[in-house]
């Protein structure tokens, strides 16, 4: 495998039936890698080139495509640099890894449903430590069935030859990267690329939550998509806010009330893209299935994630980056590597931030698609394909760790963002006459009416 992510970018391009020859012109920069048993740095590099020659062939921009290998494995761990105040913790302060019976286990409660999932399993809890005491008595296996028939998100630790011996693993492994699907029938593209900024006025209707299809969203509107995130008047994500908002509409909706379902068709029926997170059939049970959305939107370009894979005992199962690495066997594999006494994860959600890239490359394949011929079409992935992916090529060459972050690695513009001044990384990929920036600052989810930007004004 390349050091420098030129065959994690070609599979990528291969799996998004990308022309060969728009390759010729993409060019990767800088040295040394994260630190990890597998090739996470090259993972980075060639996940955002693949999306970086999509817009290039989308735009039609001649020139060439580069990326910087360590900004991009910067970009994965975190983009924004606060001037004066924190962002909020990452995590719930009883999520994490804890050891059973027979191995070991990790709980995700950050959302305030699955912690309460998890404790009516193990009893309301203060602490980690009142966690690992609960966890201690229990068989990894017992103790995650009994999480997920709560409602909750746990999974065990699995081994990677394991994890290929499962049902769920061997229904993923054949799955395409990128699963393509034209639609039938035949819709003329309203919108078409812009020079300079090559998708404004493009309408991406986000319907995505942690973390893969906000990252892909957010790639989007660095070239001038509109992106309209739609989030449920009970959701919140103040961890991750300040990182995934930037340059979105945030708003809200309830679809279980009829003026909010009017409000949202009327978005649907405007949009160009539609990009979301939803498990199989869930669109369907709030009576958005793809029949409905193709006659509310006909030639509509739709992309769409899922955890665990979208065949297999585990289709329909609820999962975040951090679980998957668990199930996958990465986070064993990790352990092994390090010679450690406890689970290691990748340094960064690799899954979730290469996934989202390959979602946004997804998105502007099938744009290309519907420009040329008229035709919409579909692309699904999940972030356990992801890990088979990376799990799947030769390991990470010693390639020395990567040179500390300075002042220069930072864009110039002060971000006025909901929380405060702030500073973002300067973008980890370059295309040549369509600069990646964006006009709209980080903001809190729901600050923003649910209508598209270049809507008119109500009378």
């Amino acid at each position: 495998m390349s050091a420098h992510g030129e065959a994690f970018a070609a599979e990528i391009w291969a799996a998004l039936d990308g022309p060969p020859a728009a390759l010729a012109s993409l060019r990767f920069d800088g040295a040394g890698a994260l630190p990890s048993a597998f090739a996470v740095t090259d993972l980075a590099a060639g996940s955002i080139a693949a999306a970086g020659v999509a817009l290039a062939e989308v735009a039609g921009a001649t020139g060439s495509v580069s990326v910087d290998r360590r900004l991009a494995s910067f970009w994965f761990a975190a983009s924004l640099r606060p001037d004066g105040w924190r962002l909020p913790a990452p995590w719930d302060p009883v999520a994490g890894d804890y050891p059973t019976r027979d191995g070991w286990i990790r709980l995700h409660t950050n959302a305030p449903h699955h912690r309460a999932a998890a404790e009516r399993v193990l009893g309301t809890q203060t602490d980690r430590a009142g966690i690992a005491r609960a966890v201690a008595g229990w068989d990894k296996a017992e103790l995650e069935a009994a999480i997920l028939t709560e409602g909750g998100c746990a999974a065990e630790m699995r081994g990677l030859a394991e994890w290929m011996a499962h049902p769920a693993g061997h229904a993923v492994a054949p799955e395409p990267l990128v699963a393509l699907q034209p639609v039938a029938g035949r819709s003329p593209s309203r919108w078409s690329p812009r020079a300079g900024r090559p998708l404004a006025n493009l309408r991406v209707l986000d319907l995505t939550r942690v973390l893969a299809g906000p990252v892909a969203t957010r790639f989007l509107a660095g070239f001038g998509a509109d992106v309209l995130r739609i989030d449920p008047p009970d959701w919140d994500e103040a961890p991750l806010e300040p990182e995934m908002t930037l340059g979105k509409t945030c708003a809200r909706l309830d679809l279980r009330r009829a003026a909010d379902r009017a409000v949202f068709e009327e978005l649907l029926a405007g949009a160009d893209v539609l990009v979301h997170g939803y498990r199989p059939g869930a669109l369907d049970g709030l009576g958005y299935g793809e029949a409905a959305r193709e006659r509310q939107s006909p030639g509509l370009v739709e992309v769409c994630l899922d955890a665990y894979g979208w065949s297999g005992p585990w289709a329909g199962r609820r999962g975040f980056d951090s679980l998957v690495q668990m199930s996958c066997g990465i986070a064993a594999a990790g352990q092994d590597w390090t010679q450690a006494d406890r689970p290691v994860p990748l340094p960064v959600q690799a899954l979730d931030q290469a996934t989202g890239y390959m979602m946004a490359a997804a998105v502007l394949r099938l744009l290309a698609r519907r420009l040329s011929d008229g035709v919409g079409g579909r692309a699904r992935l999940s972030l356990a394909r992801t890990a088979a992916f990376l799990a799947g090529a030769v390991p990470a060459e010693a390639a020395g760790p990567l040179a500390p972050e300075t002042k220069a690695d930072l864009a110039p513009e002060v971000e006025a963002t909901f929380w405060g001044a702030a500073r973002r990384l300067r973008p980890p990929v370059s295309v040549a006459h369509a600069p990646m920036h964006w006009t709209r600052a980080a903001r809190r989810l729901g600050t923003d009416a649910p209508a598209w930007d270049d809507a008119p004004a109500p009378s």
